[in-house]
């Protein structure tokens, strides 16, 4: 048998790898047959992206997490195809059988049916308005969405129902439905995040790779302020030796361009993230990756991860509380609000039910693959 190839980037893509997800039960191992082609250039064969329609029977995730700022959420999509290397939601690919490496951004699940399950969800009398944070697993406004346009009709939902939403993006296409944003923040519904996680284009073009460019993301910090809506940034996540020295230049940049709040959080490495991680580092930052991995551990408590919850955000040790005054002594610096309570703000009483119900939200035709409806 031939040696294993090399792990190598590949353009346009975060991970390095298909890694298998946990629950599968034959292994693979990758080796050189001779009839993998590489293209000119020497770099691996690219990876197409494939959306695929998914029916959904729910659309509302409730979380009862004490570090996470919100208790419901919206996912109009599986798999993000901006393929960021320290994505926490990668291994939820596992649970369809698939890799949370290229598959989890190659690809991509799009809940077509999420506005109409919506419009159920808030018609239903025992239901309770709070506020929806739209885009937490994975990105609302990912390149799909400029043709499914499922976020922007989850939107206009919300926006007839006068419900609060909170945006979270890294994509500059939010700036498109500024047309329904800015009456929802007029009307103290809305407000939105913008993560930054760093100012160095060639550190996101490999880090995040198909995600809005650091300045085209300030650009969009600038573009949501002058409408009207509150922005926040998010430094996520803190990358030790990679984007932690950057963390006062990124929060004085937010702050420059209209936001007026931030938050941070340090890398987190939960189950198939942190092989992936590492390979990433070994191919684009051999020199440093087995310092950041060093620096890690010490946040951690000597593991690659802790997911405790006083411990999972911030981190632990010398280390963890030197960012943390760092960011705190930067945030007071430039004025920036330092709690997280703009989601409790939004103002949840002029709540309407939806006036139109569907009557079913099911497959249409028989298009929809059956078999994901057992993980809906």
């Amino acid at each position: 048998m031939l040696p294993p190839r090399p792990l190598a980037a590949r353009k346009g893509r975060g991970a390095v790898s298909n890694i298998q997800g946990r629950y599968e039960v034959n292994g693979r191992e990758s080796f050189d047959d001779g009839w993998t082609h590489e293209d000119e250039d020497g770099e691996p064969a690219p990876f197409k992206t494939h959306v695929t329609d998914e029916f959904a029977k729910t659309i509302l995730s409730r979380n009862a997490s004490p570090d996470i700022p919100f208790n419901v959420s919206l996912n109009p999509y599986r798999g993000c195809e901006h393929g960021c290397i320290y994505c926490f939601a990668r291994p939820t690919h596992s649970y369809l059988g698939l890799s949370p490496g290229l598959d989890f951004e190659s690809r991509i699940f799009a809940k077509v049916n999420a506005p109409d399950l919506l419009r159920r969800e808030l018609s239903r009398p025992s239901y309770v308005p709070e506020s929806i944070a739209i885009g937490v697993n994975t990105d609302a406004y990912q390149p799909c969405e400029r043709e499914f346009k499922i976020t922007r009709r989850v939107l206009e939902v919300l926006n007839e129902c006068q419900h609060p939403a909170a945006m979270i993006t890294k994509n500059s296409l939010i700036e498109r439905d500024i047309d329904l944003l800015a009456p929802m923040a007029e009307r103290n519904q809305a407000i939105a995040a913008i993560t930054l996680t760093t100012l160095d284009p060639e550190i996101s073009r490999t880090l995040e790779p198909r995600a809005a460019a650091p300045a085209r993301r300030l650009r969009t910090i600038r573009t949501l302020a002058e409408a009207g809506i509150p922005v926040r940034v998010s430094v996520a996540p803190v990358i030790p030796f990679v984007t932690e020295p950057e963390l006062e230049r990124v929060l004085e940049a937010a702050r420059e361009a209209g936001a007026l709040s931030a938050h941070y959080v340090v890398l987190r490495l939960p189950w198939e993230v942190n092989p992936l991680f590492q390979e990433w580092l070994q191919a684009h930052f051999p020199d440093r990756a087995q310092r950041v991995m060093n620096r890690v551990r010490e946040m951690r408590g000597g593991k690659d991860y802790d997911s405790d919850f006083s411990q999972r955000m911030h981190g632990e040790g010398v280390w963890a509380d030197l960012i943390r005054q760092r960011f705190e002594k930067a945030v007071r610096r430039l004025g920036m609000n330092l709690t997280s309570g703009r989601f409790a703000e939004l103002d949840t009483s002029r709540f309407r039910r939806p006036l139109v119900v569907p009557a079913s939200v099911g497959k249409q035709n028989g298009n929809a693959t059956g078999q994901l409806d057992l993980f809906s």
